[in-house]
């Protein structure tokens, strides 16, 4: 996502990266933090200087730096990349104005192009008499593209500003942390944690002990008889598309940035396609295809449906005929299947990259976030299908170029999953991810035919230039492939394996072709490049967006409900009532426990909803800023709020028969479904993804249930029935080797 260059006194200055910063264009996102634990009175820190930061030296237009934990301040603001030279002082300002400020000692920072001139210093100010009061300095610039800005931007559009309903922000940011808060021996945690540790459920997401590429799609070709992809591209398979449509030609030139996310707030209409605003859906004038319709839902607040049994029988006979994506996303995703080409109605993710790259595991990753948002995707492993085909004991020399029947069989499985793949999409499949090496051009160009009129082809191609990391990645292949399971010796494996890699080496063409995304170092989790070419369309832009985002740092990830409030003790859903005595004493555990757990780590954060419940269960927690997400408020029961199950069944039974039918899919009357709550949890998930610190989520059921299905890669139906309960932490530990869960019950 652009390269970055940071500065710190433990870090040398002068970095690796600056010259990719030294180019005019972009803009700069820049850091400015200062640390001190032996904070003294009522000091805050400021920063003030010369244009473009401040403008004047005057001490009373000096810049307030927010607190972001009980030891760190922060300010960050954006600047063009060839801006002047930013000449600026800390200052510690009394909260007292007729108090004189304390400028730090020494010369001015003089901040050129994303990096700090000269010596890395500490922030030294003079008190009293001799006394000084130090502060370490964290200077940090990241490159913004416009499209990182324009993302920004939507994004403080849509939940930093104050909600209607609520007249409160969406987003809330409190870093001051509590203090005085007393935590009684009756509700202080034994030093052993796993004291506390309870079995997860079967279906947990305990993933990461599994190899990624062994949880793919099994291989129809070679377990029911299928058929094999001629050379010419055609298939001889019944379920093949006989009237395809061609390709129209793309241009070649490279384009430095096309993502193109269409307007949800437009309607799409054709000459045979009319829309109904009344009945929410869409009708076509014609048949097209076989569709007699398709079923658009517009989210929150949208006139319910009429039950009727013409509805019931198009939701039956119509395959996917709604996405589980719901509101404006479900409008972007039908206007591009029904009115796009043919084939671009079908979406084909080819990986490439040499092996040990992480391929895999960003195929994984993909995969688990298009189900989560209801696209139906799978994904197809080549290695797989190798492995069935021709044996798992392969040597390194099966993977040569010049290695004429080992090329044939490798490129045989290829077409072999390529053919599956598209087969399962003129089945109704929506997106198929293709995981294999693909490293040269000419097999591209095969799976390329083999997809023209089908579906659109857009390759991922990893890129890893940290030997560090590459390193990291042979080993677990060699520990967790199935390659390498009859091999007793370690490090004979890891010879062969090497010399796998360096024969792909040898012939490795990177990617110039067609539709392609590159992601370059990105794995790591500290900065890295994205480049894309050729990419359009509402689901493309969605993909894009999320890798931009992905990382594969491990952190763990703390899912608990609210302590009990009272109306849990009713019986009642909704409301926002206060905590019982039972959920206070949980609100206590609890912060004894993140105490504990997170202890080492100052950069972790709380993540609340606006309920008064999570936020009271967060507040016994010191020492991390908390967040408030409106995004992760309950879901809105409308006109159920604040009733029991009880008297919804007796008076109006045929909501609850509806909701007990189908409880996914059903809106409360003037409230939301799951499907509605899943979609404005996405960009809670996409941040959740881009966090490399520790996140403890206090929430409610519904919103865990569909946080937690998808790091555990449950199926959408499941998510109404998934188990959440009281006083009881979930964590999920995401890293290289996949998802990994444990589970504390703090009381019973």
């Amino acid at each position: 996502m652009g390269a970055s260059a940071s500065k710190n006194p433990d870090s040398s200055h002068g970095g690796d990266r600056e010259d990719s910063l030294d180019h005019p264009g972009g803009q700069l996102y820049v850091s400015l933090k200062m640390e001190n634990y032996k904070l003294k009175g009522d000091l805050i820190p400021h920063v003030y200087g010369s244009v473009p930061l401040v403008g004047s030296w005057d001490c009373s237009k000096a810049l307030s730096m927010e607190r972001e934990s009980k030891s760190m301040w922060e300010l960050s603001f954006v600047v063009p990349s060839n801006h002047e030279t930013l000449d600026f002082k800390f200052l510690l300002k009394p909260k007292h104005v007729n108090v004189p400020c304390i400028a730090e000692e020494g010369p001015n920072r003089l901040f050129t192009k994303g990096t700090l001139q000269g010596d890395a210093r500490l922030a030294l100010f003079r008190l009293n008499g001799d006394e000084v009061l130090e502060y370490r300095v964290f200077i940090k610039a990241d490159r913004l593209s416009p499209f990182d800005l324009a993302a920004s931007w939507r994004a403080y559009k849509e939940n930093l500003q104050p909600s209607t309903v609520r007249g409160i922000p969406d987003i809330s940011i409190n870093a001051t942390p509590e203090t005085g808060v007393e935590n009684g021996s009756a509700t202080s945690l034994e030093l052993d944690l796993e004291h506390y540790v309870i079995p997860a459920p079967v279906t947990s997401a305990n993933s990461g002990i599994v190899y990624a590429a062994n949880m793919t799609e099994n291989p129809r070709s070679l377990t029911c008889g299928g058929t094999f992809s001629n050379s010419d591209g055609s298939s001889s398979d019944p379920h093949s598309n006989k009237a395809s449509i061609a390709l129209v030609d793309q241009p070649t030139t490279k384009k430095e940035m096309e993502v193109i996310v269409p307007d949800p707030s437009k309607a799409y209409s054709t000459s045979s396609m009319v829309e109904s605003k009344s009945a929410g859906t869409l009708s076509p004038s014609q048949k097209q295809d076989g569709l007699r319709g398709l079923f658009v839902d517009r989210g929150v607040g949208s006139p319910r449906l009429a039950k009727s049994t013409s509805a019931t029988t198009l939701a039956t006979e119509t395959k996917n005929a709604m996405p589980a994506a719901a509101g404006a996303v479900a409008a972007a995703a039908i206007a591009d299947q029904m009115l796009g080409p043919k084939e671009d109605r079908h979406l084909a993710i080819v990986l490439v990259g040499l092996p040990a790259r992480g391929k895999t595991f960003t195929a994984a990753k993909l995969t688990r976030y298009l189900r989560w948002l209801g696209h139906d995707t799978k994904h197809f492993n080549v290695g797989k299908y190798r492995r069935l085909k021709h044996g798992a004991n392969q040597s390194a020399d099966f993977f040569r170029a010049d290695n004429p029947d080992g090329m044939e069989a490798r490129n045989e499985v290829a077409a072999l999953a390529m053919d599956d793949m598209i087969s399962w999409m003129q089945e109704g499949g929506q997106v198929g991810i293709f995981d294999a090496t693909n490293s040269i051009r000419t097999r591209r160009n095969m799976l390329m035919k083999m997809a023209e009129g089908k579906c659109k082809m857009i390759f991922l191609e990893t890129i890893c230039n940290d030997e560090r990391i590459i390193e990291r990645n042979i080993r677990l292949k060699i520990q967790q492939s199935p390659d390498y399971a009859e091999e007793p010796d370690f490090e004979a494996g890891l010879q062969d394996f090497k010399i796998r890699l360096a024969n792909y080496e040898k012939v490795y063409e990177p990617v110039e072709e067609g539709s392609y995304i590159k992601l370059i170092d990105m794995v790591s989790g500290h900065g890295g490049q994205i480049q894309v070419n050729n990419i359009s369309g509402y689901l493309p832009g969605r993909i894009v967006f999320f890798l931009v985002n992905m990382h594969l740092t491990p952190r763990p990830i703390l899912l608990t409900r609210h302590g009990e409030s009272r109306d849990n003790v009713r019986g009642r859903i909704g409301g926002d009532t206060v905590l019982s005595e039972a959920g206070e004493l949980y609100a206590k555990k609890l912060a004894n426990f993140v105490e504990k757990r997170l202890k080492s780590e100052r950069a972790a954060s709380i993540w609340t909803s606006t309920l008064q419940r999570t936020i009271l269960t967060a507040s016994p927690i010191a020492g991390f800023p908390k967040i408030q997400w409106r995004a992760l408020d309950e879901i809105n029961a409308g006109v159920c709020d604040g009733m029991t199950y009880e008297e919804i069944k007796k008076n109006m039974p045929e909501e609850y028969e509806s909701r007990k039918k189908d409880k996914l899919r059903y809106r409360y009357p003037r409230g939301e479904s799951y499907l509605d709550v899943i979609q404005r949890l996405e960009p809670v998930i996409v941040e959740l993804e881009r966090q490399r610190a520790p996140v403890v989520v206090i929430s409610h059921q519904a919103v865990l249930r569909a946080l937690y299905a998808y790091f555990a890669d449950r199926p959408l139906k499941e998510i109404p029935h998934i188990e959440v309960p009281l006083h009881t932490i979930i964590e999920i530990q995401m890293g290289v080797s996949g998802v990994q869960e444990k589970r504390y019950k703090l009381m019973d």
